[in-house]
């Protein structure tokens, strides 16, 4: 069973998906799909196929977690990284935290861009057909980036990066992206453009003195990038890989930075 290392809270897959209704978001019929905690297997080159133009199916189980985590750690603002079906997820997260406490945001809280889920992209075509599926009903909490992804270095190391991100401050940050075919140039030669190279995203290291205590980063799969960060992130995280669920969280536990800070701590995760 999954837990939030930090509100210390477990998922019962099943009831959270039947209590939300995650299935009927995607029209999933759950006598067809079967265990919501089941793994859809991939082929082999299945995620590393520059020629590919077909969306990978829901896989409910990793649905269902987004949705948890946005839900009871009372999340506000999200960055992620890739649109697709979690952009569905997180907007629903988003639009029922707004329908619970978003009336004591305004008088409490200093966000910017409350219950706003800014979704970046390298890829027209993908953020087309992202909109196209959307339910109507939370078109309003999304915000969709496109921006060209090029490779460039960090601290030396050749990776990748958006050269344009939207001027947010996220609480969730959700990183599944960018497609490692769809990078620009190279450096010294090196590129993500091939089967047996590795997503290698830095955008996050780029922004972390920004970010505040009690930031919760969720890397989808991409182990060498989640170890990427993890050699790199300079403040106080928390991090956890969670081998079941093939993911990596990382959670900023610095002391809170001020009053307002400490506010949306207590009001986000409790003391």
């Amino acid at each position: 069973m999954f837990k939030d290392r930090h509100t210390k809270k477990n998922l019962n897959y099943r009831e959270w998906c039947t209590d939300n209704k995650i299935n009927d978001l995607f029209g999933i019929d759950m006598g067809i799909y079967g265990n919501v905690e089941k793994k859809i297997k991939k082929s082999l080159y299945g995620s590393v196929n520059p020629e590919n133009s077909v969306s990978f199916p829901a896989e409910l189980d990793d649905l269902i977690r987004l949705h948890f985590l946005a839900r009871t750690r009372r999340v506000t603002t999200i960055l992620e990284f890739g649109v697709g079906k979690s952009t569905v997820v997180f907007a629903d997260a988003l639009k029922k935290n707004k329908e619970e406490f978003g009336g004591g945001i305004a008088n409490n809280l200093r966000r910017a861009n409350p219950f706003e889920v800014h979704s970046i992209d390298s890829g027209k075509k993908w953020i087309d057909r992202c909109k196209q599926g959307f339910p109507p009903a939370l078109l309003d909490f999304v915000y969709f980036h496109q921006s060209e992804v090029e490779m460039t270095t960090f601290n030396g190391r050749a990776c990748t990066m958006y050269k344009k991100l939207p001027n947010i401050c996220p609480d969730l940050i959700y990183l599944d992206g960018p497609d490692q075919f769809a990078v620009k140039n190279d450096v010294r030669g090196i590129s993500t453009r091939s089967p047996d190279r590795l997503p290698m995203s830095a955008d996050i290291l780029l922004f972390e003195p920004f970010l505040l205590p009690g930031t919760l980063i969720v890397v989808d799969g991409r182990a060498a990038n989640a170890r990427f960060l993890k050699n790199n992130l300079q403040r106080t995280w928390r991090y956890h890989y969670f081998a079941k669920e093939d993911i990596h969280t990382f959670e900023l536990i610095e002391e809170p930075l001020g009053k307002i800070n400490a506010a949306q701590l207590r009001f986000c995760l409790g003391r």
